[in-house]
């Protein structure tokens, strides 16, 4: 299903017309909502950057919303994954930026006075050399309003359609009867769709087993 399926779908149901930037609204917000409650992998991304020999500082990607896990690399290759910590945890630990090393800990350190809107990591200690580093994280992919097509849409399209109906419906500040069954019919899909992120994507049948269903 793409973009315009989707509006086409959404509208015909409800038997109205919304205007573009009024669905693109609800699109984008039905996605948030969406990308929040499940563990997709397209929610996934890696990065690879160095760390500057002398600077405890390291800036997040400007997608960045949470971490899965940072790592630093060395010159053979090993990988060497840091713990998260609080910065006050950092602070006391290393309190002179001379305290050098491999780091060991990280920290969200939280918005840098270049670009206040962006995050950026806090090392601890800081590193005595440039490494580089690995970090894998959690954001949005790109909305379907500009990508027309997305994973989402592709495999899963139910889900995205009864989040957009909800808001829809909401935004025609419907029934709250409608309200209600619309917003139950995105949870069955959404459960689904926590069935397959959640569940099937996370184990195989070598490890974990094939699902059964007790003979009664």
């Amino acid at each position: 299903m793409n973009y315009t399926e989707l509006q086409t779908n959404v509208e015909n149901s409800w038997e109205n017309t919304f205007s573009t930037t009024v669905f693109d609204s609800m699109t984008r917000r039905a996605e948030q909502k969406i990308y929040n409650s499940v563990q997709l992998p397209a929610l996934r991304k890696n990065v690879t950057g160095t760390l500057t020999a002398g600077n405890k500082y390291l800036t997040a990607p400007t997608d960045f919303l949470s971490v899965f896990s940072l790592a630093v690399i060395d010159g053979t290759g090993v990988y060497t994954y840091l713990l998260n910590k609080d910065v006050n945890f950092i602070r006391e630990a290393y309190p002179l930026p001379t305290s050098t090393g491999t780091p060991k800990y990280y920290a969200i350190f939280g918005p840098d006075s270049v670009t206040p809107t962006e995050f950026s990591f806090i090392l601890g200690p800081t590193p005595s050399a440039s490494l580089s580093a690995e970090l894998h994280y959690f954001f949005y992919p790109e909305s379907i309003v500009t990508a027309t097509d997305t994973w989402l849409s592709d495999n899963f399209e139910s889900v995205l359609f009864n989040a957009v109906m909800v808001e829809a419906i909401r935004v025609m500040k419907g029934e709250q009867d409608l309200v209600a069954l619309y917003a139950d019919l995105y949870k069955q899909s959404l459960v689904l769709l926590k069935n397959l992120s959640d569940g099937k994507m996370r184990q195989d049948a070598y490890r974990s087993g094939q699902v059964r269903t007790e003979v009664i």
